[in-house]
C-alpha cells in the first residue's frame, strides 16, 4: 500500500484520498512581477510538484478559495491553471468532490525491440506529441561523421524535440540523420521512423547504451521538472538492413516516468558427451 505524500494529511476514511496541505506551496512561485500569466505560473508550480513525485496519484487539492488565498490571486485565476492541468490529464475535477491528482503515465519500454516513440506510445493507448526544438541541416561534426560513417563534410539533418505522452513530457530527443537519407527535417512532424521508411530506409536494428544522470537546469526547464532530477542518458545507434548507419540518436528520459525492460533467458547448462565423461574419468 502506498503511504500519502509528503504534507498531505490522511483522510479519517482509510480508503479517501489524502488532502494536500497549504506548506507543501511555494506562494513565491506566483508573482505578477514576471511576464508569464499568473494562472500559467500556477499550472507550473503544480505541474512540478505532481511530475516530481511531492503530490501522489489520488491526493485531494485544496478548494479553489484556499489555493487562491495561499497564492494572492484570484479563484478565476486558480480555476484557469486547474483547468490547464485537467486537459493535460494530471488532475481530475469532480462535480462536488473536489480537484484530485491524476498521476503522469509511466511507460516501459522493452529493450528487446526496436520501435520509435511514438510506436511505444501508441502500443499503450497513449498519445505520442512532440514540441520541436530544432530542425536543420549542416556538416557532421567531426563525433557524429565518425560514429555514422560518413566523410568530413558530409551533411547530416538534426532534429531536437521534447517527446510527450498525453501531453506530458517524457523524453529530449536529438536525432541525426546523413541528409542523404533525409533531405528535409521538416518532414517530419510525428514518427522519423515512418518517413524514413516512405523514403524506403528501413530500420533493421539497433545498439543502445544506457547511463544514469540527473537532468540539468536547462533540461529540467524543458521537461518542467526540477533541477538535479534521475534521468536516462540514452545513446542509440541505428542500422540498415545492409549495415550501414541510419541515425545517432542522444536522448535524456525523465526517471520518474520512464522505465526500460529488459528479458533474460537462463541458457540451458550444456551437457557433458560420454566422449568427454569419459576423457575427465
Amino acid at each position: 500500500m502506498r503511504s500519502p505524500a509528503r504534507n498531505a494529511v490522511p483522510a479519517a476514511d482509510p480508503a479517501a484520498p489524502a488532502v494536500v496541505v497549504e506548506p507543501l506551496f511555494d506562494n513565491q512561485a506566483v508573482s505578477s512581477a514576471r511576464a508569464l500569466p499568473l494562472y500559467m505560473q500556477l499550472a507550473q508550480h503544480l505541474r512540478q510538484l505532481i511530475m516530481g513525485g511531492a503530490i501522489n496519484d489520488r491526493d485531494a487539492l485544496p478548494a479553489e478559495r484556499e489555493l487562491a488565498e495561499r497564492f494572492s490571486v484570484s479563484r478565476v485565476t486558480v480555476r484557469k491553471a486547474l483547468q490547464s492541468l485537467t486537459d493535460e490529464g494530471l488532475l481530475q475535477q469532480r462535480q462536488g468532490a473536489g480537484t484530485f491528482v491524476s498521476a503522469p503515465p509511466r511507460v516501459e519500454q522493452p529493450l528487446s525491440v526496436l520501435t520509435s516513440f511514438t510506436e511505444d506510445m501508441q502500443s499503450r493507448g497513449l498519445t505520442a506529441g512532440s514540441v520541436w526544438l530544432d530542425r536543420t541541416t549542416g556538416t557532421a561534426s567531426s563525433d557524429e561523421a565518425l560514429i555514422l560513417g560518413l566523410s568530413l563534410g558530409e551533411r547530416v539533418s538534426r532534429l531536437r524535440r521534447i517527446r510527450l505522452a498525453n501531453g506530458v513530457p517524457m523524453a529530449i530527443e536529438n536525432s541525426v540523420v546523413p541528409s542523404r537519407f533525409l533531405p528535409d527535417p521538416g518532414a517530419v512532424s510525428g514518427s522519423l521512423y515512418d518517413v524514413l521508411r516512405a523514403r524506403g530506409h528501413i530500420p533493421h536494428r539497433a545498439l543502445q547504451r544506457l547511463s544514469a544522470t540527473s537532468l540539468t537546469e536547462d533540461q529540467a526547464r524543458l521537461l518542467d521538472t526540477q533541477p538535479g532530477s534521475p534521468a536516462l542518458h540514452i545513446e542509440r545507434r541505428t542500422f540498415l538492413p545492409t549495415g550501414g548507419m541510419l541515425e545517432l540518436v542522444r536522448s535524456s528520459y525523465r526517471g520518474d516516468a520512464y522505465d526500460f525492460v529488459v528479458e533474460l533467458q537462463l541458457s540451458a547448462p550444456s551437457i557433458p558427451s560420454r566422449h568427454d565423461s569419459e576423457a575427465g574419468s
